[in-house]
């Protein structure tokens, strides 16, 4: 329901609405014309002259027309018997305009346009999807770090209770109690910005969250990310997809998008090729005052016509021609350009996928060692036999790689959905 998806949604109904205008170069038309003179009660002329057109795919047209001319001062050449004359015939063109021209052209352009639109829809609907997965491993990112600042702001101030309590019986130096509570400010500081990220995220997350009625939601504070995110993030992904980037660009919706430019460029080619033929155009057509017997159409009564032009020199046509391959040639270049440029894409996106998983194990098992390292010390000092110092360091490297973890899992979920996105499969 974001209104960037209903956006995309608009193309292809664009397109389908530009199908529909390039259709209508092939509706029948009706004219009437008709005109008439009256000066000092002299009938000058009264012309009535109504046509029914049919064009077809290719450059003829059927023609049926309804002619009734009379006036005293009528042009002989437009007499016609009393109740009328009907003329039924065709008009082509036997060169020019034959096998393609402007209606057909643009009709051929805008089925491809409707293709077009729909690997549009595909791209911007697949940004869109992207950009919210993102948010949303930004959001489990700082909530994550949150958690992490709230359980040692505990720990830092259970350790800060203790040794004053020490330093109340004597156990442990007026030192000793300062430090803990620096550490636990430093705790309570951390955990605040934390918190500031986590709202943040929040905040960003809810841009993408939308009603049917275009009403945007906004998450609740109790609403937290999945901690399972790793394993379902995995189902999503099919295995198949690591062992080659070749199969995984061929069908990009980018690429169709330009394959069909290229084949709309290549329509306009063949049309201006076409434009270097001479235009040549004939029509016949029979006549007679009786329509409803057809017998009266025969050879003998006819109305014929022919037309030829044809530009001596051709500089515009041939000029037009060059420019419509040299835009070929171009969006060639960027077909083989774009081909790579995703093939590259898709290759240095795995391979980065396999570094941060084995980065995230590494850092897994640094973080257990840590953990024993800081339990260990927290028991030499609870025996006197270390610092609270050497505690809070330990502590520190502790809180420092667990951040990289999380960050580390936040670049490999990263990594997997700019897979995704690279390849059109979100």
């Amino acid at each position: 329901y974001h209104p960037v998806v209903k956006q995309a949604r608009l193309i292809s109904t664009e397109g389908e609405i530009k199908l529909l205008k390039a259709r209508g170069a092939f509706d029948p038309k009706l004219e009437v014309d008709y005109s008439r003179k009256k000066f000092k009660n002299t009938d000058y002329y009264e012309k009535l002259n109504s046509t029914f057109k049919i064009p077809t795919w290719y450059g003829i047209e059927l023609k049926a027309n309804y002619e009734n001319n009379d006036g005293t001062y009528l042009n002989p050449e437009f007499n016609t018997p009393e109740n009328g004359l009907y003329s039924v015939g065709v008009s082509a063109s036997l060169a020019k305009n034959l096998l393609i021209n402007e209606r057909m052209a643009t009709l051929r352009q805008a089925k491809l346009y409707t293709q077009q639109a729909q690997a549009k829809q595909a791209l911007l609907v697949n940004e869109i999807l992207y950009m919210a997965i993102d948010r949303y491993f930004n959001w489990l990112k700082n909530y994550q770090s949150k958690q992490i600042y709230e359980d040692y702001v505990k720990n830092a101030r259970i350790r800060f209770n203790n040794v004053k309590a020490s330093f109340a019986a004597g156990d442990k130096p007026a030192i000793d109690t300062l430090e803990a509570s620096i550490n636990l400010k430093n705790r309570a500081l951390e955990l605040e910005k934390a918190k500031l990220g986590y709202i943040k995220s929040s905040l960003e997350l809810s841009n993408y969250l939308w009603l049917d009625n275009s009403l945007p939601l906004e998450l609740e504070e109790n609403t937290i990310p999945d901690s399972k995110t790793l394993q379902q993030i995995d189902l999503v992904l099919n295995s198949s997809l690591l062992n080659s980037s070749e199969g995984l660009i061929s069908n990009h919706p980018k690429l169709q998008e330009l394959r069909l430019k290229k084949e709309s460029l290549n329509i306009e080619r063949q049309l201006k090729m076409n434009n270097l033929l001479p235009t040549v155009n004939i029509q016949y057509n029979f006549l007679t005052t009786d329509l409803g017997n057809t017998s009266y159409l025969n050879a003998a009564n006819f109305k014929s016509g022919l037309s030829l032009s044809f530009p001596l020199f051709l500089r515009k046509e041939r000029a037009d021609l060059k420019l419509a391959k040299l835009k070929l040639q171009d969006i060639d270049f960027t077909i083989l350009s774009t081909q790579l440029s995703l093939k590259n894409k898709v290759e240095s996106t795995i391979k980065e996928m396999e570094s941060y998983t084995t980065q995230y194990s590494m850092l897994l098992a640094i973080v257990n060692d840590y953990k024993q390292l800081v339990k260990s010390e927290e028991r030499k000092f609870s025996l006197g036999e270390s610092s609270l110092f050497l505690v809070n360091y330990r502590e520190v490297k502790l809180i420092e790689t667990q951040l990289k973890e999380i960050d580390t899992e936040y670049q490999l979920f990263r990594s997997k959905s700019n897979l995704l996105r690279a390849i059109n499969k979100f």
